[in-house]
């Protein structure tokens, strides 16, 4: 490919180059001044993103330090009956607005509008969800500043009490604070230098480039949604294939360490924690290795949100043996990636504005469909007929409590804490196999109606939801003999 000298040819137009191409990258050229100022500002913004996504600080990563900030502070500035509800208010806002505004710019708006636009590609029943979630999230207000007694099957402990402050709340603040600070993740280097240390690791196991390792850590440090609005910004910037961002957004997105935690104290196996959440990462990661590997996510295209076809030999070309090339060769796209992305308010300003028109639509499909999930989950007897599925296979395993426990399983598909809530009254009864079984099966379902699916769909990755629900299935039957033989191993 022929050398391009951006710092003699400065008025080249670098938007006519695609610099998610390694080689691309590799036919940069700068001077030495260049070069350095670019050196130098990669190794901080990238220092900075390090910082905020993925280093503990006095137990909590930064990024979810300050978006809880947000909210506490979003709280205490509306105070209504003596209740902080700051954000809850904001919400219900957006909510109530997003299901009345579907209505009209699906059913009613002229072609061309832009409310028509906006909700053009939604389906005929998108509408119907909107507006739940806006009356979800609106009596959930009502009760929550004492004026209306909303019922309980909406508003409870283990329906909408779980969904709307944990699931929506956090989410609504997630995006605007990750729109902010993924660019310095994203654009300025890190990506580069990481991907090209891990290219060697993840694309013969897991068939993703070595950047996709970045997201797998976001979601374990951080959230769920971070990973995958991370992979929707890598698939749409071209940085990732088809198949390759539908591997990392259904294999990679688990959840973070702070969640895992609450979900194993609640199954009663706390003490427990760094064996179990050691398994799940294990086995994670070999649910990823062979969910790319079958249909319905190995029939993706191997093709870039730009139409660009990734070839054999492009990914051939990508890997680069273990040695000091692999640093030199890191440093140097990063450095180079660093230059191209040199108007940082401008970066986080388009990142920003992509991310709010998708907000809405996120959080109220969130409060809908989580909470529709947990009425099913809690109320009807379906997941215990579904239980029936999983039993025999649970039997085979040896897994004490096996109707308990493969009745739990099928309510992962709900939320991730639906599972282990649904033997929280039994745990002085059930034996610890039973309890660690079900939660480690849970922790790698990864997809879940209440969050992973909604994002996934919503940010515009390449998945459907009934491959989704496949996926799901898969990932569950997958997980059960790996989780039964570590359960025989520790217990």
């Amino acid at each position: 490919m022929e050398k391009i000298n951006l710092s003699e040819e400065l008025d080249y137009d670098i938007n006519q180059l695609d610099l998610n191409d390694p080689r691309v990258l590799d036919s940069i050229s700068l001077n030495k001044s260049d070069y350095t100022s670019s050196l130098i500002k990669f190794l901080i913004i990238s220092s900075i993103a390090i910082l905020v996504f993925f280093i503990p600080i006095d137990g909590s990563i930064l990024f979810g330090t300050i978006y809880n900030g947000l909210i506490d502070l979003l709280d205490r500035l509306i105070v209504i009956n003596g209740v902080q509800v700051g954000s809850l208010l904001i919400c219900t806002i957006i909510l109530s607005v997003t299901g009345i505004t579907s209505f009209i710019g699906k059913f009613f708006s002229k072609k061309g509008s832009k409310m028509y636009n906006y909700y053009e590609k939604d389906s005929i029943i998108h509408p119907f969800l909107y507006l739940a979630g806006g009356l979800f999230i609106t009596l959930y207000f009502l009760e929550a500043i004492g004026i209306y007694d909303a019922p309980d099957i909406i508003v409870g402990a283990s329906t909408g009490e779980m969904v709307i402050p944990g699931v929506v709340i956090g989410v609504a603040a997630i995006i605007p604070v990750g729109a902010f600070f993924i660019p310095f993740l994203t654009d300025y280097g890190a990506i580069d230098f990481f991907g090209v240390l891990l290219e060697p690791l993840m694309r013969p196991f897991f068939k993703t480039p070595g950047k996709s390792a970045v997201d797998a850590v976001a979601s374990f440090v951080g959230s769920t949604t971070m990973g995958i609005i991370i992979t929707g910004r890598m698939y749409k910037s071209s940085t990732y294939t088809e198949q390759e961002s539908a591997i990392v957004a259904t294999c990679f997105s688990a959840v973070s360490v702070g969640y895992a935690l609450l979900v194993m104290e609640t199954a009663g196996i706390g003490q427990y924690f760094v064996i179990t959440y050691f398994s799940s990462f294990l086995i994670a990661f070999i649910l990823a290795a062979i969910i790319g590997r079958i249909p319905p996510i190995s029939k993706k295209r191997d093709i870039f949100y730009n139409g660009r076809i990734q070839t054999a030999e492009e990914r051939k070309e990508a890997k680069i043996k273990f040695g000091t090339q692999m640093i030199t060769t890191g440093v140097d796209r990063a450095t180079k990636r660093a230059y191209t992305s040199n108007n940082m308010p401008k970066r986080i300003f388009e990142s920003i504005k992509n991310a709010f028109p998708v907000l809405p639509k996120v959080i109220t499909l969130l409060c809908s469909i989580g909470i529709i999930g947990m009425i099913v989950a809690e109320y009807t007897p379906i997941f215990d007929y579904l239980g029936y599925i999983f039993l025999p296979l649970v039997k085979i395993l040896g897994v004490p409590d096996a109707m308990v426990a493969a009745a739990a399983l099928p309510a992962g598909i709900t939320e991730m804490f639906i599972p282990v809530l649904t033997i929280a009254d039994q745990v002085a009864e059930l034996s610890v196999k039973t309890r660690y079984f079900v939660t480690t099966v849970s922790m790698v379902q990864i997809i879940f109606l209440a969050e992973s699916v909604v994002v996934i769909m919503t940010t515009g990755l390449p998945v459907k939801f009934k491959e989704l629900m496949i996926v799901f299935v898969e990932r569950t039957f997958l997980a059960m003999p790996f989780a039964a033989i570590f359960m025989h191993l520790f217990f």
